[in-house]
Parts: structure tokens; C-alpha cells; sequence
């Protein structure tokens, strides 16, 4: 039986802004099952990046339930949220979020010490996918902005999380750059079974993923 990790069933999201009520998101209904990789596309303020903050927990539905690997979100406390995103959830801002005071290598390693998991031959591979191996002992302040989004894309995949989401995780990338982190994420998928959440403007980034979801109106269309 395929596995659901994540499952919206009516959620609703909006908000005010100058004294008027946005529906970002409509009653949405959907399913990510595990080893999934999907494309999410829509307009600027169509509220992709809602959804996955949704699915992350940093932000909460006006209506609506969410689950989260079989499991009914309604009632999560603080503490099983930050259990969930320790130990089950990869995320790739657009701001990035490193830790500056640390150097790269300690900047992916953090999931993994939250996890008590050791270094890994995944992590190698994702240093040198990523071209991080000259950079792993600079502080992180000091990377150029495409640097900084590597780092932050081999942070969130270095504990092989169960479901990845990613917010245009190339968009401060060269186009060699970008297809290497599209191979990384589709091999994750396919070798550990994460699934993966990836808002893009790329149709070629797309192109990567195995389905293809556009947001409008507040609603999914595939």
C-alpha cells in the first residue's frame, strides 16, 4: 500500500491586507505519496510559498485538516512540530537561513546532529555534486549568494529527510549549477524515497519532476 506522507483535506488560508480578505488557498484537497516529486508553478502572491509553509508548520490553516505521515496535525504541540522538521523534513528557503556563525561543513552537518547521525558517503556526494569541497571550512557570511544557496540545499538534504519542501532552490544558480541540484533531488527521490515539494518558475527545473501542479485561484490544477 503507498504511503502518504502528506495530505490536505480542505484547507482554506487567507489574509488581510489593506482592510480587504485574500484567499490564497480554496478548500484544497491533495496528496503526496512517498517518493513523489512535484512541481509547484503559479503567479507571483498565487501562494505557493503558503502552502509549504503550511506543510512545514510555520504557518497554520483557517480551516481545514492537515496530516502528516498518517498522522492528523490538528493537535501537534511545539515540540512534536520541531520533532517532525528534525527528524523528517528538509527545507529550502529563498533566504537561505544559515547559521553564520558557523563554517559550511558545520552548516550541513547541523540536521544530522539533531539526528545523532554521523557523516555520511551521501553527504560526500552532495559537497561534491555541489562543488562545496573548497568552501568547507570558510564561514558561511563570507560565500557569494549562489554559494550560500548551495549550502543550504546540501543542509537540507544531508539526513535524507522523508519529505523535502523547496522553495526555487535554483534561482540563485548558473544553469549548470541548477541541473546538478536537479539531479540531486530526483536521485533522493529515487534512492531514499523522499518526497520532494519544489515551487520553481524553471520550466526546465519542472521538467525534472515527475508531476507538475499549478496554483490558481487558490486552487491545485495538474
Amino acid at each position: 500500500m503507498t504511503e502518504q506522507i502528506v495530505q490536505l483535506k480542505g484547507i482554506t488560508k487567507a489574509f488581510i491586507d489593506g482592510g480587504q480578505r485574500h484567499r490564497v488557498l480554496d478548500n484544497l484537497h491533495l496528496t503526496l505519496n512517498r517518493g513523489e516529486t512535484v512541481a509547484l508553478t503559479g503567479a507571483s502572491g498565487s501562494g505557493k510559498s503558503t502552502l509549504l509553509n503550511l506543510i512545514a508548520g510555520f504557518e497554520h490553516p483557517d480551516t481545514g485538516e492537515l496530516f502528516l505521515l498518517d498522522d492528523n496535525t490538528s493537535d501537534w504541540q511545539d515540540r512534536h512540530w520541531s520533532l517532525f522538521r528534525h527528524q523528517q523534513l528538509g527545507v529550502v528557503f529563498q533566504q537561505f537561513n544559515l547559521l553564520t556563525p558557523l563554517n559550511v561543513r558545520d552548516n550541513i552537518a547541523f540536521p544530522l546532529r539533531l539526528n545523532r547521525k554521523p557523516w555520511s558517503a551521501w553527504c560526500d556526494k552532495l559537497i561534491d555534486s555541489l562543488g562545496l569541497c573548497p568552501l568547507m571550512d570558510r564561514h558561511v557570511d563570507a560565500l557569494s549568494g549562489g554559494q550560500q544557496q548551495r549550502v543550504a540545499i546540501a543542509r537540507a538534504l544531508a539526513h535524507q529527510p522523508a519529505l523535502l519542501l523547496a522553495d526555487e532552490p535554483t534561482g540563485n544558480l548558473d544553469q549548470s549549477a541548477s541541473l546538478e541540484v536537479m539531479s540531486l533531488l530526483k536521485t533522493l527521490a529515487a534512492e531514499h524515497e523522499t518526497t520532494v515539494l519544489m515551487v520553481t518558475h524553471s520550466a526546465e527545473c519542472a521538467g525534472f519532476m515527475g508531476r507538475r501542479w499549478h496554483l490558481e485561484q487558490g486552487r491545485i490544477h495538474e
